[in-house]
Formats: C-alpha cells, structure tokens, sequence
C-alpha cells in the first residue's frame, strides 16, 4: 500500500505541476482527491492491513493528501496570477495613440429658447407648472367658456380618443390655467409649456404637434395695460431692445377682451416674404383678460378679481429668437441645421 500511496503522489504531483488551465487543474483534484478518487480508493483498503500496519499507513496517506491539497493550491495561484498577466496585455491601452473625438450635444435650439422665457416670467415672479398631455374635455374646453358648438371642438380641428368628444390631445396648454385656479392660493401667476395637438397642415409655420408657452395671472386690479406692458417686456428680453409688435383685437372665449400679438417678420424685416406669408408680421401668442365666466367656473369672484392670460407659440419665438426662416426645419432633425445654434 505504501508503494501505491508513492505512485499517486509522484502522478499527481508532475500532473499538477503540468496543468495549464484551471479546468484542467480541478479535473486532478476530483481524480485523485475526490470521493472517488485513487486516493481514496486506496485508503479503503486499510481495514485489510493489521492494527501494527493502520497508524503507518494512515501518516502516510496524510503526507500524500497534505502534499496534493499543496501542490493544487500552489498550482491555482499560479493559473490565476498567469490569467491575470494575460488579460492585462490583451486589454492593455496603448496612451501614445490619439483618441476619437468625441462629440459633444447641446440643447435643441426650441429648448433654449423656453429656457430663456422660463427665465424671464421665474425673474417676475411666475411659477412654472407642467400638466397632463392626454386631457379631458372639461378642462380643455368646457371650463374655458368654449361650449358645444364651438369651432375648436370639431373633429376636424381636435385628436380625439373617444367617440364622446371627452378624452382627447390637448389643443392648447390653457387647461393648465383652470387647473392652476382651482388648486393655487390668490394671487396667482404662472406660465405652463408644453407640447400641445391640433389638426394643422405642415407649412413653414405650422405643424399639427408644437410647443405652447401658457401664463396667467389673477389678482385684483389687474388689467390689459399689464398684459401688453409685460408682453412687450418679455419680447425685449427675448429679442433686444426696440422689437417690433402690435396688438389686434380678436376674439377667444375664454378672454374678454381678446387679443392677437404680433412681432415684425425678422426674415423681410416687414417688407413681406414667405415666412411671414408676405405680411410683415408673424404672429406669436393670442391674449386677452380672463372672462369672468371663467373666473366664476373655478371658483373665484369675478367681482373682487381680475386677470389675464396668454398662450404662445414656443416654435414661432425660437424662429423670431434664432431667425429661423422654416419652422419645419426645426421638427427635422438635420444635425447640420442644428449645429448652428
């Protein structure tokens, strides 16, 4: 038995040594080690050998499985330290060698654009509030004073989702203005952008999803010299000082009185020209003061307070803004348009 004990030693041990992998490596330790490994199969031989011989034998087996689990261990260091080693070259980083460039993205010039409105109406003392762009028709219409009937809510003109007229896109982000009275403490003033929906043919200013840029206020003593002086201001800061506009009455039926805001073309600079339809003026947000049916349907008494609101096209600015001449440039994408700004 000893004889066989020194065999499988001497075996293992140059297999051990001669392993190249640690598949390899462990196939040797259930070989010689495991349950049903020579080892152990030898080991179960000793109940054959006499009481004298057992504790002999028994040191023995134990030097050869000491010397194994040694030889094993030593053997896996050595695979590991050696895979190491080699995936360090393979991965290894040539520094010398010039890297890619990489390209950097900035904002969309649209968004750039709200920025610089969020910043000013934030400077005045505005807040800004987000809503819901899947919307009901109670909000989108019906607390706005636009009853049945109304233009606006024609299939034609509106992305409905039910066959009721109730559920629909919003067509503007004016739902934000009843929202905004009907949760917020007096006084109150806020802008709410975001994207809206309508039924518009794709032509250099329109498209049938845009931007809109909602702001409100409501206080007392509030009135149409307020709307026009804050507009105008807001135009300045967008534009420069000494921008051109004009007011035109129109109506809405959710303002009384009603109004349309224009700024003088910044492609012809009035004279007339596609982009402004040969008009002079592109027109950027319809206004007026709250109706006071408005008022009433949020809860607030017309009689004590006042507001107005308006809603801007946050497309048509970012043209005036950045003397963009097609609006669809701006939906395109085309990474040469855009890397302009």
């Amino acid at each position: 038995m000893k004889q066989q004990l020194e065999v499988i030693r001497k075996s293992a041990l140059e297999a051990i040594t001669a392993a190249a992998a640690s598949e390899e490596l462990e196939a040797l330790r259930v070989k010689y080690l495991g349950k049903k490994g020579e080892l152990t199969a030898v080991l179960k031989q000793m109940g054959k050998l006499s009481p004298e011989e057992r504790p002999i034998m028994g040191q023995v087996a134990n030097e050869v499985r000491a010397a194994l689990e040694a030889a094993i261990d030593e053997a896996r260091e050595r695979l590991a330290a050696a895979k190491l080693e080699q995936q360090l070259i393979d991965e290894a980083i040539d520094v010398t060698i010039p890297g890619k460039e990489v390209r950097i993205g900035h904002k969309h010039p649209m968004y750039k654009a709200l920025d610089e409105i969020k910043e000013i109406f934030v400077g005045m003392g505005f807040t800004v509030l987000d809503g819901p762009e899947v919307e009901l028709a109670s909000y989108n219409f019906d607390k706005l004073n636009a009853e049945e009937g109304h233009p606006s809510r024609d299939w034609s003109d509106t992305f409905y989702f039910d066959e009721d007229s109730r559920v629909m896109l919003r067509s503007q982000t004016s739902p934000m203005q009843v929202r905004a009275m009907e949760t917020m403490k007096l006084p109150i003033r806020i802008i709410a952008p975001g994207r809206v929906y309508r039924k518009d043919e794709v032509d250099a200013t329109h498209s049938p999803m845009f931007h809109q840029v909602e702001g409100m206020v409501i206080d007392k003593g509030v009135t149409m010299a307020d709307l026009k002086g804050t507009l105008n201001a807001v135009m300045e800061e967008l534009f420069g000082e000494g921008t051109v506009t004009r007011f035109r009455p129109h109506h809405f039926p959710f303002t009384e009185p009603s109004c349309e805001m224009d700024v003088q073309c910044h492609k012809c600079g009035g004279k007339g020209c596609p982009t402004c339809k040969g008009e002079g003026w592109i027109e950027v947000l319809g206004a007026g003061m709250v109706h006071p049916k408005v008022l009433e349907m949020s809860g607030i008494d017309s009689e004590e307070y006042t507001g107005w609101a308006f809603g801007m096209g946050l497309e048509r600015l970012a043209m005036r803004r950045f003397k963009i001449a097609d609006l669809r440039l701006i939906f395109e994408n085309d990474v040469r348009f855009l890397e302009q700004f």
